[in-house]
């Protein structure tokens, strides 16, 4: 009797969404301003300590404690306290993404006509 070896796991490439910033965080003298944000698809470790539940509303203290552990490049918890209220609704936006169904994603899109 022959054995079938299990399928080897299939890696994905995480999930990325681009946020360009339009407040960009100006940081010390000669150190260049971030005007774009990486954010990517949080994992397990990223979530310890947050209610998910606070991060799919768009919780705006969530989403400052969590925009360090998943934003490149690199802005601390401060500088994310001082994102202007149009960005971080914008990464907010973005990070509630990352926990929608594709056919949440979907009905929004038709629901505002896209």
């Amino acid at each position: 009797m022959s054995e079938t070896a299990p399928a080897a796991p299939t890696s994905k490439a995480p999930v990325a969404e681009t946020v360009v910033l339009l407040c960009p965080i100006e940081r010390g003298e000669g150190a260049p301003s971030v005007d774009v944000l990486t954010l990517r698809k949080p994992k397990a470790g990223d979530l310890r300590g947050l209610n998910i539940q606070s991060l799919m509303v768009g919780d705006v203290a969530s989403t400052i404690a969590i925009l360090p552990r998943i934003c490149s490049p690199y802005i601390t918890a401060h500088e994310a306290a001082q994102l202007e209220a149009e960005d971080i609704a914008e990464v907010a936006g973005t990070i509630m993404g990352f926990f929608m169904t594709s056919a949440q994603k979907t009905a929004i899109r038709q629901a505002l006509g896209g």
